[in-house]
């Protein structure tokens, strides 16, 4: 089997081939850290994340690249508002950002690099660009030449007429043209800024990603991934820069995500709908946040909502159980059953169906479905009178691997209760023998007071955490 994706570049799947066997080299555009990051920051986080994951569970060795901006108009707009100066308000939100996705199962990516520490590479890229006719000065501020780069278009898949119809130059613009962006700004009084060839400034946004991309990953890359948003002109103008100064290709597959949408309306900063995870999983369960995002391809729109967190939280829970039976039994059982090789082989193909669901473009959505199927499966196991320790295990291992695949965290239930509870909960069962329902009733309650629910089942009392 081999993995799909759906490469924006194309707009159509291709089969994935690395540059060199057995490694992927990915870029994912991060944050600019002015405040707490919202649901829409997220998704690409977590989406990307679980990308990261079927990659290294396929066996492929991922060097993961995801940058902060830490200089920009909104983290200065931010620090002027706070009366703070700009490096301590980018590090209070890069503190944010990582406490933030971790609640969310995003691991750290393998560098992490900033603008700030990007500098010189920064400078040096745009003064090549300036050497080779593709970059020009301009009252401290230096521009792009977009119509000298023949490919300009080709990821938004818009013509220079198109763009040229919708562009206009300001009463004191310093372009030569109106499709030409920025590559260095001219520092403002009193305003953050480095040395450069062309005055004190700072970078413009697009070039920081190309400078951190060839810096730390090379020319051309596996994979170069973001939000939908991201596609024009973020992910165009990075296109233009790198292949006009490397002349290679900058990257061979462009992976983007769809947007989120709040109440069934995009997220929008007019309707004031933006909702931060910060506030999110101080309500939600960060795993049920994230098991909600997974449970939707990566390349659809979703609609965000408490009902929805909600179905997402039955959900998991469902899962949960199962798999807290499949470990509760596990302690008990001994090595018997019958079928066994019939149920190894039934584990085995929902695990193949898994695979083909996240080699097909990642679908995540159909892997979750998978993982449905698997727990109707051990369901059916469980019910037998007899199991095999073996085929316990190997329905553990099948719901750890799709697991971790898709980022959440399923909890083992301790092999010994609390010797106190341990013993209510058998002072339970003899009272139900002896027909003395209340005070079996009693110690129900008593139990879920501690946070520990009882099931009553064919082949005796199970028990689950509470929330």
């Amino acid at each position: 089997m081999t993995i799909q994706l759906y490469n924006t570049l194309t707009r159509k799947k291709e089969v994935f081939q690395p540059i060199e066997k057995g490694k992927v080299k990915m870029y994912v555009c991060g944050p600019t850290v002015y405040n707490y990051i919202h649901i829409g920051n997220a998704r690409p986080a977590v989406v990307f994340d679980m990308v990261r994951r079927y990659f290294e569970y396929r066996g492929y060795d991922v060097m993961y690249v995801s940058n902060f901006t830490d200089v920009d108009d909104k983290i200065i707009k931010a620090a002027d508002d706070l009366d703070e100066d700009v490096m301590t308000v980018a590090e209070r939100f890069i503190a944010a950002y990582y406490n933030d996705t971790e609640a969310l199962g995003v691991r750290k990516a393998d560098l992490h690099p900033r603008v700030t520490e990007t500098m010189t590479e920064i400078v040096t890229f745009i003064e090549r660009l300036v050497e080779k006719g593709y970059a020009y000065e301009s009252g401290g501020d230096v521009y792009f030449r977009t119509r000298k780069f023949e490919k300009y278009g080709q990821l938004s898949q818009q013509s220079l007429d198109d763009l040229q119809a919708g562009a206009r130059i300001q009463i004191g613009d310093k372009k030569e043209d109106p499709l030409d962006f920025v590559l260095w700004k001219s520092a403002k009084e009193q305003e953050i800024a480095w040395e450069s060839p062309w005055g004190e400034g700072r970078p413009g946004w697009h070039i920081e990603c190309s400078a951190m991309v060839k810096k730390y990953l090379g020319d051309t890359i596996d994979i170069h991934a973001g939000g939908q948003d991201l596609s024009f002109p973020h992910h165009e103008n990075e296109i233009a820069q790198s292949e006009a100064l490397n002349e290679e290709r900058m990257a061979n597959y462009w992976i983007h995500n769809g947007y989120i949408n709040i109440d069934n309306e995009k997220m929008s900063k007019s309707l004031d709908n933006f909702i931060l995870v910060h506030d999110i999983i101080n309500q939600f369960d960060p795993n049920v946040v994230r098991f909600f995002i997974v449970n939707a391809h990566y390349r659809s729109p979703i609609n965000f909502s408490d009902e929805q967190l909600e179905s997402a939280k039955t959900s998991l829970e469902r899962i949960q159980t199962t798999y807290e039976n499949l470990t509760f039994r596990l302690t008990e059982s001994a090595d018997l059953g019958e079928n066994l090789e019939q149920w190894h082989h039934t584990i085995k193909q929902e695990g193949e169906r898994f695979i083909a669901a996240m080699d097909d473009d990642f679908n995540s959505a159909s892997a979750v479905s998978v993982m449905f199927d698997l727990v109707k499966t051990a369901n059916v196991y469980l019910a037998e009178k007899h199991t095999s320790k073996e085929v316990l295990a190997s329905f553990l291992k099948q719901f750890d691997d799709m697991a971790f695949v898709l980022g959440v965290t399923l909890k083992k239930t301790a092999e010994l209760l609390d010797a106190d509870v341990e013993m209510l909960i058998e002072e339970r069962v003899q009272a139900r023998k002896d027909r003395n329902f209340a005070r079996a009733d009693e110690i129900r309650d008593q139990l879920k007071d501690q946070d520990i629910i009882l099931e009553d089942t064919p082949q005796g009392t199970r028990w689950k955490r509470g929330t």
